[in-house]
């Protein structure tokens, strides 16, 4: 009878696949974190910080559910911008659920019914999650609620800061997973592997430490990662676009950039439990976000190039 019981259990286990989309600094990397557990994807105030998407997974007896932090919805402008549209564009394809964050204090993020934002979404189920809702009193809240769902969609309140409605959020998509067996390990938190967390983590330092130009400049890859080694040895590379940006990024003697190797190292250990041994190198990758060439070398996928494309930004 137990043996039967653990049959129809698993036969009713749930698993798949839900993008957090949304425009640029909605609250959705947070929102990510706070889903999960874990500290996964960046948080920044600062606009487009996720430039690649990061996979969050949560898992159960009953479920697991794997949630895509996808880039903002943007119009793009450059090339980088065009790779991140990209990449929403993929998680949005590839989503059994797509939970459409808007920030609560700022109505204008709410799409209308025809946005450009949720063209192609009328075929998945999607929920629009407000979020924020630790700031707003009961009544903006209903009223958000209301604006949402005269325009044809779902609407639920969360607050990816304090943890308010997202069982409730959990509540509306587990049910729209297919029926499956997990994809991954019930202790893995995420898909991605710790050298793209160790990116990242150095990448999220530098945009706490540096304002305007320079954290839009930044991007961050593991030259060698040796996990054998006690402790940890891990050597990433920060490219910049211009030669001012690294000495700002390295600073008088080199204090700025042992400064963002103390800050992210005790992030990375904090991840994998381990001491790690963090070497930074600062390289000039000139104009890199504008050209495909240099995209391509950091490892993003980019969509087919326009006709009539930039020929000049073909790197």
């Amino acid at each position: 009878m137990d043996s039967n019981l653990d049959q129809e259990a698993r036969a009713r286990f749930r698993c798949g696949y839900v993008a957090l989309a949304g425009r640029p600094n909605v609250g959705k990397s947070t929102l990510l974190n706070a889903l999960v557990g874990e500290h996964l994807s960046i948080v920044s105030s600062k606009a487009q910080t996720t430039r690649e998407r990061v996979s969050g997974i949560l898992t159960t007896e009953d479920y697991q559910v794997l949630f895509i932090d996808a880039p903002g919805l943007i119009e793009p402008r450059y090339e980088l911008q065009e790779a991140m549209r990209w990449a929403a564009g993929a998680a949005l394809d590839e989503a059994d659920v797509v939970a459409f964050i808007v920030d609560g204090t700022k109505p204008d993020t709410i799409p209308d019914a025809e946005s450009s934002d949720l063209i192609g979404l009328r075929s998945v189920p999607t929920i629009v999650a407000i979020n924020k809702r630790d700031l707003l009193d009961a009544a903006s809240e209903a009223r958000l609620i209301e604006e949402v769902e005269v325009r044809g969609w779902n609407a639920i309140s969360v607050s990816a800061k304090t943890g308010e409605g997202l069982d409730d959020l959990l509540g509306y998509v587990v049910p729209l997973l297919p029926e499956s067996p997990a994809l991954f390990p019930e202790d893995d938190s995420a898909t991605q592997s710790l050298r793209f967390f160790a990116e990242e983590y150095v990448r999220e330092t530098c945009m706490e430490t540096y304002r305007e130009e320079i954290p839009y400049s930044v991007m961050c890859r593991v030259d060698e990662f040796r996990e054998e080694r006690d402790p940890v040895f891990i050597r990433i590379v920060i490219y910049v676009e211009k030669e001012s940006q690294k000495g700002i990024i390295i600073g008088r003697g080199g204090s700025a950039i042992k400064k963002i190797g103390e800050l992210s190292r005790r992030k990375i250990e904090n991840l994998i439990g381990r001491q790690v041994y963090l070497e930074l190198r600062v390289k000039v990758l000139a104009g890199w976000r504008r050209k495909r060439a240099s995209l391509r070398q950091l490892g993003f996928a980019l969509p087919p190039p326009s006709k009539g494309g930039h020929n000049s930004n073909q790197g």
